[in-house]
């Protein structure tokens, strides 16, 4: 929480049993109300912090002429820290009214996540690609790596290619225990787009002897 941004068009959307007009003609006259569930996007900032957001519920419901309309409902939502990906937040009387004087239903939120920009998730721990240069590979380095909880440094070993997985421990996901940031290192190549680069390339060609594919036999 607390990063400002607007969540004014941040939706749920409920599915589930039958909202039909007739749905429940046959439902005891104390029949406490029908559950409901929703579908709800969050950001991984949200369940690495906590966080409180406000969601519009799009709700079927039938009008005075029995017609099947659809109303907005506003509602507060606090996101657990921790909560994981298929997990489920209870509202409690927040489903179909009950009938008679019996209470409320409830309405039960799936948690998921949206997709970030840096990245993926699996279970409680996260990966990331990070691009390196090639003498940072090559000869190691400490390198400054985004997490979820801020920026930390990673040292990288001498020799590292492309694909090379390293570990940031309890980096990922809050719980008991907390997941894992795995940091997948990408090898970025400096372009070749000025003549003193381009000699470059060429003096590396001739000095470094290299064949990349070489256990392939070609």
């Amino acid at each position: 929480g607390g990063d400002g941004a607007d969540y004014s068009d941040f939706f749920a959307s409920l599915f589930g049993r039958d909202f039909r007009a007739g749905g429940a003609g046959r439902a005891s006259p104390h029949a406490k109300g029908e559950d409901h569930h929703a579908k709800v996007l969050i950001n991984l900032e949200d369940t690495y912090q906590g966080a409180t957001r406000t969601i519009t519920l799009r709700v079927p419901g039938v009008d005075a002429q029995g017609h099947v309309i659809t109303r907005e409902r506003i509602l507060n939502v606090t996101i657990p820290k921790g909560i994981r990906e298929g997990q489920h937040i209870r509202l409690s009387g927040q489903g179909s009214a009950g009938r008679g004087e019996s209470q409320a239903g409830d309405l039960y939120l799936q948690i998921e996540f949206q997709a970030h920009p840096l990245y993926r998730v699996d279970g409680r721990d996260i990966y990331l690609d990070l691009p390196v240069a090639p003498w940072e590979a090559a000869l190691g380095a400490t390198v400054k790596v985004p997490t979820l909880g801020g920026i930390v440094e990673l040292k990288i070993p001498a020799g590292s290619g492309s694909g090379r997985k390293l570990r940031l421990n309890g980096r990922g996901l809050p719980g008991d225990p907390p997941g894992d940031c795995y940091v997948i290192l990408a090898i970025a190549l400096p372009p070749a787009d000025t003549e003193a680069a381009k000699e470059l390339y060429r003096k590396m060609a001739q000095e470094l002897n290299f064949n990349p594919r070489a256990k392939m036999g070609v």
